[in-house]
């Protein structure tokens, strides 16, 4: 592993994800403290990006590690989160956006495999969808799970909201690869 602060913080990123789920898990007062090391976590992801580009030192284990930082805390959040709530208006949303990061990580996976990856580079689409989902996940984490309390309805609503985002991300980036899919799976289909 190239040792360098981008690095560094994408690690770090992975290494709190155990340290915020078993607080929230293990807790009844902690909520706070769960959503505080997400949260860093959460900024630790742009920030490792803002500081590779702007060090020059973007390195390609930074560019592997660093996604797959990302999925790690928001499916392990999810999970925590759904663990939790046991409840249907939780586990909705938060099934569409672990099945979009599957899928859109298979896609990224197969444009590479076609040497054309940069077609599915991040949009702003998909921009918003992360931060959307980060604040849901935050604001969700930092309360006890009972759906009568405001600030859960709020994190829910953004949940689904960065469930709608997640949808139209993952469209967004379907349409672009989408004539290269189509041939390939024609040329395919034709041997």
């Amino acid at each position: 592993m190239p040792v360098n602060l981008p690095n560094i913080l994408t690690v770090s990123r992975i290494a709190l994800i155990p340290a915020f789920a078993l607080i929230y898990g293990l807790t009844d007062s902690l909520y706070w403290l769960a959503a505080l090391l997400f949260a860093l976590a959460a900024t630790t992801d742009w920030l490792d990006g803002y500081l590779a580009r702007r060090l020059g030192q973007t390195t390609p284990f930074g560019t592997f590690l660093d996604p797959v930082a990302d999925k790690l805390i928001v499916v392990t959040a999810l999970v925590v989160l759904i663990g939790s709530h046991a409840s249907l208006w939780l586990t909705i949303p938060g099934a569409v956006i672990v099945g979009r990061e599957i899928v859109v990580s298979a896609l990224r996976e197969w444009m590479a495999e076609m040497n054309r990856r940069g077609l599915v580079a991040v949009t702003w689409t998909g921009k918003v969808k992360t931060l959307l989902q980060m604040i849901a996940i935050a604001v969700l984490l930092a309360n006890p799970p009972q759906l009568d309390r405001p600030w859960v309805i709020v994190g829910l609503v953004l949940c689904y909201a960065a469930a709608f985002m997640t949808l139209w991300s993952m469209a967004v980036y379907l349409r672009v690869a989408w004539p290269i899919l189509s041939d390939a799976f024609a040329r395919r289909s034709e041997t």
